[in-house]
């Protein structure tokens, strides 16, 4: 790994992290489709080991409303980021955070 993409790495860490504070992401399968459909959802993060079924789901809802889904280290990773202990995907629900995630994003 280069520094440029440990640095970004933490840089979406904090991002995340950020989001949660702000109240301004969802978590849980049910709520995140609900967001993806609602039209709320700007940006998916789906954990690399988060399971086939709920993963084919979530991208398929997405790729239906047009929401960009990312993939992003374990599902450990994800939840510490985000003050839980583990979890498979999040939305992003801010037009602001979800560029500046995509933005990271790019960069690894």
């Amino acid at each position: 790994m280069t520094t440029l993409n440990a640095h970004s790495r933490e840089r979406i860490i904090g991002l995340l992290g950020l989001a949660r504070r702000a109240r301004k992401l969802v978590d849980g399968q049910g709520r995140i489709i609900e967001a993806i459909t609602s039209g709320e959802a700007k940006l998916i993060v789906l954990s690399e080991d988060a399971g086939a079924n709920g993963s084919k789901k979530l991208r398929d809802k997405s790729a239906s409303y047009e929401v960009p889904v990312v993939t992003f280290s374990s599902k450990e990773v994800l939840g510490k980021a985000i003050g839980r202990e583990s979890v498979a995907a999040i939305a992003i629900v801010d037009e602001g955070l979800a560029a500046k995630l995509l933005e990271r994003f790019g960069e690894l």
